[in-house]
């Protein structure tokens, strides 16, 4: 199971899209113009690396409700993974939707990591790819912490406390 996590707004008008595992593991992230649609950047991310999703059988992908959309639906379906959202407002609520209240605080403690202790929203970054280098240095940080802590056996995994000095 992935979470596509709510996107974070960026200064030069760009967002950042990132797709982790429950654990807070990220998989695959995007910079993208806000006018672009969620759904739509989500689309080109799977194209990208295609071959994410074909690998695991049976993948969830946790989103909110800005990832609505039969046709969008229908293709993550069709490339064999689920959508997991909360329900819109004009329509019924989904199966399992209870549960993706408790997933929601792993959401909210990913985005927190990144903007608290990786400072992710003073990067300093004034183009383009000074933004995109400065969003890859702390999505790695947050990685290497994640696996290290792992490899270690630490009891929690995406904590960054060790290395916050």
């Amino acid at each position: 199971m992935w979470t596509l996590r709510q996107p974070f707004p960026l200064v030069l008008g760009m967002r950042l899209y990132l797709i982790c595992t429950p654990a807070g593991m990220p998989v695959l992230w995007a910079l993208a113009d806000p006018k672009v649609g969620e759904r739509e950047v989500l689309a080109a991310m799977l194209d990208v690396e295609p071959q994410l999703a074909t690998a695991r059988h049976g993948l969830a992908l946790i989103t909110d409700k800005g990832f609505a959309g039969r046709e969008a639906e229908a293709d993550l379906a069709t490339g064999g993974i689920t959508l997991l959202r909360p329900a819109r407002k004009d329509e019924p609520a989904r199966h399992g939707e209870p549960l993706l209240k408790s997933v929601r605080h792993l959401i909210e403690s990913v985005k927190d990591t990144l903007k608290g202790q990786l400072d992710l929203e003073a990067h300093g970054g004034r183009t383009f790819d000074g933004v995109a280098i400065r969003v890859a240095q702390r999505i790695l940080a947050m990685a290497t912490a994640i696996w290290h802590n792992n490899k270690t056996g630490q009891p929690v995994t995406r904590s960054l406390i060790a290395y916050d000095h």
